[in-house]
C-alpha cells in the first residue's frame, strides 16, 4: 500500500479555520482509503488535487463550506451525496458545512467508482459507450 501525502497540502489545510481542517482532513483520508494509490498534487495556485490516472476529485474550502469536486459526471452517485453541478459536463461537487455530517461509505464509493473509471480509461471514453 502506498500513501502520497503532498506537504503543500497539508499547509492548505493547516491555514483552515479548525471546523474546515476537521472536514479536509476527514475527506482527504477517506480518499485515501478508498484509493490508496491516489496522488496528491496542487492545481490552480493553492487547490489540493487528487489523481489516479487523471483528476479524481479536489477540495477547497469556501467561507461557509468546503466543496469536494469530483471529476467525473458519470460516476454514480447510489447514496445522492452529490449536491451541486449535477448535468455539469465535468465536474460535480458535494458541499459540506460546518457540522454536517461526512457519509464515509458513500465518499469511498464516489471517489472508488472514479478511479475505477480512470483506469478503464477516464469518464469521456466510457461515456461515448453510454
Amino acid at each position: 500500500m502506498t500513501t502520497s501525502r503532498n506537504s503543500a497540502i497539508d499547509a492548505y489545510i493547516d491555514r483552515l479555520p479548525k471546523w474546515q481542517h476537521d472536514i479536509c482532513t476527514k475527506l482527504r483520508d477517506l480518499i485515501h482509503e478508498a484509493e490508496p494509490e491516489i496522488e496528491e498534487t496542487i492545481k490552480r495556485g493553492d487547490r489540493p488535487y487528487f489523481i489516479l490516472n487523471g483528476t479524481v476529485c479536489a477540495f477547497q474550502a469556501t467561507k461557509d463550506h468546503v466543496n469536494l469536486f469530483i471529476y467525473d459526471p458519470i460516476a454514480p452517485d447510489p447514496h445522492n451525496i452529490i449536491n451541486q453541478g449535477q448535468g455539469n459536463a465535468t465536474a460535480r461537487s458535494v458541499q459540506i458545512y460546518q457540522d454536517d455530517p461526512i457519509n464515509k461509505g458513500a465518499i469511498k464509493t464516489l471517489v472508488g467508482a472514479v478511479v475505477s473509471n480512470n483506469r478503464a480509461g477516464g469518464w469521456r471514453k466510457l461515456k461515448r459507450y453510454l
